[in-house]
């Protein structure tokens, strides 16, 4: 399911947003000010950034800066209509620029285009501040490349396509080298080692007592 931030300060346009577009199959979170915002885009990797620009605390043009290195798209959404505005604003990098008012079937159709031109469509498997790119097979954690071998870049894809279920150690084995398992436990679980070790991740990647690993979400409180 992709992921959309909403950063808006006016809670009614924000909360009519996500409702929208999560009854268009997305998940949506939503933060009321700048300084939220990019709270939210320290603690997950999202597929896109719905941004208004008059934000308290942070404004949309530095929090735009801010998502760049996490390589987000985003759809600037403002009651800003100028010309000069929107020009000012594609040039900062936004993807796409919506004046409000604006109508809802509108920008699902901007989310749409904007998610299939910058190919955050079915490419990529996102968990938390963590993104592989399956095409690229590259890792990025907060926006920083992790450096992973093929087996285990493989191990974190499985993990992360099966998050908070409890996964067999043959299954793992089997799926991961493509062999039967044969009982010995060394080359699994010193993969699962090292990716905890490169990923800070001791307290995600659960032993689950004589079955094998899972990978666990933290639930928001």
């Amino acid at each position: 399911m992709q992921k959309i931030l909403i950063v808006e300060d006016d809670e009614s346009i924000a909360n009519l947003i996500r409702i929208n577009l999560t009854a268009e199959g997305y998940h949506c979170r939503c933060a009321y000010d700048g300084r939220e915002g990019a709270d939210c885009l320290e603690q997950e990797v999202f597929d896109l950034l719905l941004l208004d620009i008059m934000l308290p605390g942070i404004d949309g043009y530095e929090l735009l800066e801010y998502a760049r290195p996490y390589g987000t798209p985003v759809i600037f959404l403002t009651a800003r209509g100028a010309t000069e505005d929107r020009i000012r604003g594609l040039r900062a990098g936004a993807d796409d620029y919506i004046v409000k008012p604006f109508q809802i079937g509108e920008l699902t159709a901007r989310v749409e285009a904007v998610l299939r031109r910058t190919g955050r469509n079915n490419q990529r498997l996102c968990f938390q501040d963590v993104v592989l790119d399956m095409d690229s097979r590259t890792v990025l954690q907060g926006g920083n490349p992790v450096e992973l071998t093929v087996k285990e870049f493989d191990l974190l894809a499985e993990l992360i396509r099966n998050k908070n279920v409890a996964l067999a150690r043959e299954r793992l084995y089997e799926k991961v080298w493509g062999e039967i398992y044969m009982g010995d436990t060394r080359t699994l679980d010193s993969h699962i080692q090292r990716l905890r070790r490169k990923l800070g991740w001791e307290d995600r990647i659960r032993t689950v007592f004589r079955i094998g690993y899972r990978l666990e979400e933290k639930t928001e409180k």
